[in-house]
């Protein structure tokens, strides 16, 4: 089953620009990992600092594999006294949809 994680932060007043350098920093590492399929980092359009990454993974265990990597756990040791406030996390089951074409 896919699992799909959709992952909010937002950075401290003056830090977006190190904070988003930071969280772009992991993904060429994450397109290395076999079971992750689609992560993407969104900024928001309104308000400066806010991020979102969607994720998809092909099972509990490639998501639980990615939260153990070396760079995973680098890259909240960066980011976390840029946080402003603790990440949003939610996990959701794929249901339907298209494939992004190639």
């Amino acid at each position: 089953m896919m699992l799909v994680i959709v992952a909010i932060m937002k950075a401290k007043v003056g830090m977006e620009q190190e904070f988003e350098q930071a969280l772009k920093s992991i993904i060429p590492q994450v397109e290395t990992e076999k079971g992750t399929l689609m992560y993407t980092l969104h900024r928001h359009k309104k308000e400066a600092g806010k991020f979102l990454f969607y994720e998809k993974y092909a099972n509990k265990e490639a998501l639980k594999e990615h939260s153990s990597t070396p760079h995973f756990t680098a890259l909240f040791g960066k980011i976390g006294p840029m946080l402003d406030g603790s990440p949003v996390i939610e996990m959701y089951e794929e249901v339907s949809g298209i494939t992004p074409k190639k």
